[in-house]
Order: structure tokens, then sequence, then C-alpha cells
């Protein structure tokens, strides 16, 4: 049989049946969509994470009070146990390591802010100049705080672009006097629109010199130090020479937690990825599913084609002929459902990310490559079976179930 033949016969067997071969394709597309959904899901989500930390800064170095007790980093160490403060002096120190090309003390709490007869709970960061920079932010308007002695600070406020509108509206907001807590601050910048990321939400936040939010929380501890290397490769040696002044500070005692951003990163890249091949392998399950079906629906055309099998060893076909037509109609109907999940795949990722535009839910290539191969191959090999009960039937016995 020419292969122009063996195609338009299969074609017409598996349209015989329109009903019996749309629930097939519908099956096996559903299953190839899965996949293209999740891994999209999984994927975004460590994309989307990866560039929250990239976010944060370039070549950064993150000092934590408190000593995990785990041999590398999580998302937990964040929350440790603090046998010694993280103090301005303790920032100030790490200024002489050879490989810090700048750092920023940090502390974090909420107070109320008020101004003309507006009042809002916000998050309060009290840092220093240099914080802009590490971060690498944009203003809006006005500056960011003034460089000066840490330990004191003049009572000036930058405020995130959020709080800025509900506070203001249309107004002019640089050079207002705000009361925040029992203190007043004049405002002299406004923060660049920046939205919601792993980090803080830079557009509800109110930044203040260190000292001033030490003073006002009543605390002279520090939430963490982000210290800015001067290129990747110092990375390591920041690391290491801001734990070695720490801890001659700290009378020899390694109490706090240094992780370094591509630490952070790759242990989200691992964590996320495998998080991907997971839910892959749930949806592939779905694909196995649609394989048994493509089975059980060629199973049952074998046995409604008895007659026509008959016909055609009877004029010639040969068993390796007969197998053949099988497999090909399973093939037609397998590819045919997968690029239909494929496309129905791709719509719903582009529906995720039209609803959600900051999160990059994109099918990997190999994602995409593995359900529509994974389709194709379990439709052939679930349908062999049939294909050889097919082909093993007698012409004789076959012809008389006519």
């Amino acid at each position: 049989m020419r292969s122009t033949d063996l195609i338009r016969f299969a074609r017409e067997a598996a349209t015989g049946n329109p009903l019996r071969a749309a629930l097939l394709v519908l099956a096996m597309s559903i299953g190839v969509a899965a996949v293209v959904v999740l891994t999209a899901l999984g994927d975004g989500a460590r994309r989307y994470v990866m560039n929250e930390f990239s976010s944060l800064g370039s070549n950064l170095v993150i000092v934590l009070p408190g000593r995990s007790q785990t041999g590398g980093f999580n998302p937990g160490n964040a929350i440790t146990s603090t046998p010694r403060d993280l103090s301005i002096d303790d920032a100030l120190a790490l200024q002489r390591a050879s490989a810090v090309r700048r750092l920023a003390p940090l502390t974090v709490g909420t107070s109320e802010i008020s101004v003309g007869g507006k009042l809002r709970e916000v998050m309060v960061a009290g840092t220093v100049a240099e914080y802009i920079a590490v971060r690498q932010m944009a203003m809006a308007q006005g500056r960011f705080l003034t460089a000066g002695d840490w330990h004191r600070g003049a009572s000036e406020a930058v405020i995130g672009a959020k709080v800025r509108d509900e506070l203001f509206g249309s107004a002019p907001a640089l050079g207002q006097l705000v009361r925040l807590g029992d203190r007043r601050f004049r405002i002299v910048g406004v923060l660049a629109p920046s939205g919601q990321g792993l980090s803080l939400n830079t557009d509800e936040l109110v930044f203040v010199p260190v000292s001033l939010a030490q003073a006002m929380f009543n605390s002279n501890t520090l939430f963490r130090i982000l210290v800015e290397a001067h290129g990747r490769e110092s990375i390591e040696a920041a690391k290491t020479q801001v734990t070695e002044i720490i801890k001659l500070r700290h009378e020899g005692e390694q109490d706090v937690t240094v992780i370094t951003q591509d630490a952070v990163l790759a242990t989200f890249d691992r964590l996320l990825g495998a998080l991907t091949l997971g839910v892959a392998g749930i949806a592939a399950i779905s694909l196995a599913v649609a394989g048994i079906l493509v089975m059980n629906v060629m199973l049952v055309s074998v046995s409604q084609r008895t007659a026509e099998i008959g016909l055609l060893k009877a004029l010639g076909a040969t068993g390796g002929g007969i197998r053949l037509i099988f497999l090909t109609e399973a093939s037609m109907l397998s590819l045919a459902g997968a690029v239909m999940g494929y496309l129905l795949g791709q719509l719903a990722a582009a529906l995720i990310r039209w609803l959600y535009p900051t999160f990059p839910a994109y099918p990997p290539d190999w994602a995409v490559l593995a359900g529509l191969s994974t389709a194709l191959v379990t439709g052939i090999l679930f349908g062999v079976l049939p294909a050889r009960r097919a082909a093993q039937l007698d012409p004789v016995q076959a012809l008389s179930k006519r």
C-alpha cells in the first residue's frame, strides 16, 4: 500500500466515527495542555523569583543577625535567634573590607504617618544614603537621604509612590512636613514606582535615617546589612571578610548569617526547578491515561472493523500492512490531540500573563517538546496491541462476520 493511500485510508477510518475521534483527541489534548500550563506556572515561578532577587541589586552579600544552624541558605534563615545585636558600628566596621564597594544597614518597623488630617500605617525603613545605590533604585522626585554620620541623621524622609498618592494626591509632596510616630520629618524625595516583590514593597515604604528609626522603635539592632561587592569575582571574598570582621567584633563568636545573592538564587533555582519537573510529571500521568483511552478505542475499532480487515487481507494486504494502518490511525489521532493541547496550553498561559502581567508564565521549550513527543509516543505505543490483534485476524473468519 502506497504512503498516500495509507494516510488517506487511516484518515477516513479515524473520521468515520466523529464522536469517538473527538473524545480521543480531547483526552490527549487535555494531557498536553496540562503539561504546558503547569510547566509554565512552575518555570514562571522560578523566573519570577530570580528576577525579584536580581532586582535587590547586583553582587550582594546579605548579613542577617543570628546564626543559622543549617549548612547553606534556606528561606527560613531570615528568622534566627540573636545572641548579640547587629549594630550600626558593626556596619561601619565592614567598610574597611577591601572586597566591599559599599553597604547599607537596614532596620524596619511600622508606624503611623499623618499629614493634613490624613492618617495611615506604613512600614518604616531606617537606612543610609548608600541604600539607593546598593538596591539600584530610582527617584521620581527629589533626592534620597543625605550622606553623613550614621549615628545622627536629619529629620528627613523619602516616601514611596503609593504613600505619596494616598497622602498628597495631586498636591506637591516635596518639602512637606509629616508626623511619623512622635517625630516630625520633612519629605525630601519620592521613589519611582516599583510594585510588590519578594523584598519590601517600596511603594508603601517610608525611608528615614537609620539612627532616627532605631530611636523611634527603641531598638539598637539592625534588620540586616546589605553589602555590595566590587564585582561578581569579589563576592566570595566579601563574604569571607564580612564574616571575619563581625566575628572579631563579637568576641570570636560567629553569631550572624552571611549569605550571598548567588547562593539564594541557586537555592531557589533548584527548588523551583524540581517543582517544575514534579508538576510536569504529574501532568504526564494524564497523557498515560489518554494513551490507555487510545488503546481502548482502537480495540473497539478492531472489533467493529473485523470484516473490513478480512477483506483487506483477502485482497492481499499483509499483517505488517494492517498493523501499519492502525498505527497510522492512532498516530494521527494522537498528533491531532497533541497539537490541540499545545494550542490550548499556550492560550491558557497567555491568559495567565494577561491577568498577572508581572508573572512570566512561559512554558519552557523542553516541556513543550516533551509534551508533544510524549503524546505521540504514548498514542503509538498504546496503539501497538490493537494493531497486532488486527494483523493476527484470520481473513476467512473475519469475512464470515460480515
